[in-house]
């Protein structure tokens, strides 16, 4: 269940409301105030009541007033909103670090283990330092509760880190707008109290040890689908999304397209290969060209044949 309420919910909260409301305040109070002042000078000096214009000399004092207190008041805001976003990037030597992977559309989270999720499982009271990496295009880390947002530029480095003080699920957004799908590209921060965490942060990147070899294998295909993002564009169950689905993909030719011709397949791994290498290579009929990046240097081999075991389990349902 999402929190509704943030109180807690990192420590970034409360200095970061802080500076908004202060921000907030002093603009509404002007507001006000300058709208009163306005009506007053309409009323009083009407045409009616001053039906001259009255010639009026400057006003030293005036003059300095009104640009030393606005200029102290940028000042203060300045500071509120600097001290902040210091505190932000002075990330804890202790901070456990776990690498944010952002692609079309999806979020992916790889801990020091391996351990690879597309949720974010972090423990209580525990500074954590994310490693923003983008794939593809221009992305955005964007988690509302806990006030921190940072852009993920494609070869650049960045990174933010909060610690949350309240157990519960945080939604996360993509505040970039990076192509068809982006509305969809969200996930979860679950929050859990160290022991739980400690127990799930055990767990294998990509299969449970199950005792049996082909749930195993199936499993893992599985994980691999899920460290790479496949799930935002491909379904399992012949939904379709931005890209076809991979259930039957091995009891079915295909129809490609491939430059404006027209033929079948065989889905067999070397199309599975070419397909994840080259995706543009060919394209499947009734589907877009240029929206998948090729994963070349990123899939391997090994992956490639868990992808296989998958499918195949997929196959003969």
């Amino acid at each position: 269940m999402i929190e509704e309420t943030t109180k807690n919910a990192s420590n970034f909260v409360d200095q970061v409301d802080g500076a908004f409301v202060f921000i907030f305040g002093i603009s509404l109070f002007f507001l006000f105030a300058i709208t009163i002042v306005m009506v007053y000078y309409i009323i009083r000096y009407r045409k009616s009541r001053n039906p001259e214009a009255t010639h009026i000399e400057g006003n030293n004092t005036l003059e300095v007033v009104w640009t030393v207190i606005p200029t102290i008041l940028v000042l203060l805001m300045f500071y509120y909103g600097w001290s902040g976003w210091k505190m932000q990037k002075d990330v804890p030597d202790d901070a456990m670090p776990i690498k944010s992977i952002a692609r079309m559309w999806s979020f992916s989270f790889q801990y020091e283990n391996g351990l690879v999720t597309d949720t974010l499982f972090v423990p209580i009271d525990k500074a954590i330092s994310l490693d923003l990496i983008a794939q593809d295009v221009l992305h955005s880390m964007y988690i509302p509760a806990f006030r921190v947002k940072q852009d993920m530029v494609p070869g650049k480095d960045a990174n933010i880190w909060f610690e949350s003080g309240k157990i519960g699920e945080y939604e996360i957004f993509c505040a970039e707008y990076c192509g068809l799908r982006h509305s969809y590209m969200k996930s979860v921060v679950k929050v859990l109290p160290q022991d739980e965490f400690e127990a799930w942060y055990k767990l294998n990147s990509v299969a449970m040890d199950t005792g049996n070899e082909e749930v195993n294998k199936r499993l893992a295909g599985k994980g691999v689908l899920r460290k790479y993002g496949c799930n935002a564009c491909h379904t399992a169950d012949g939904t379709k999304l931005v890209g076809p689905s991979y259930r039957n993909i091995l009891s079915n030719k295909r129809t490609v397209v491939k430059d404006g011709q027209e033929y079948e397949v065989e889905a067999d791994i070397e199309y599975i290969r070419r397909s994840i290498y080259d995706p543009n290579y060919e394209i499947v009929k009734g589907y877009d060209k240029g929206l998948m990046l090729s994963y070349k240097d990123q899939v391997t081999e090994e992956e490639l044949q868990q992808l296989m075991e998958y499918f195949q389990s997929l196959s003969e349902n």
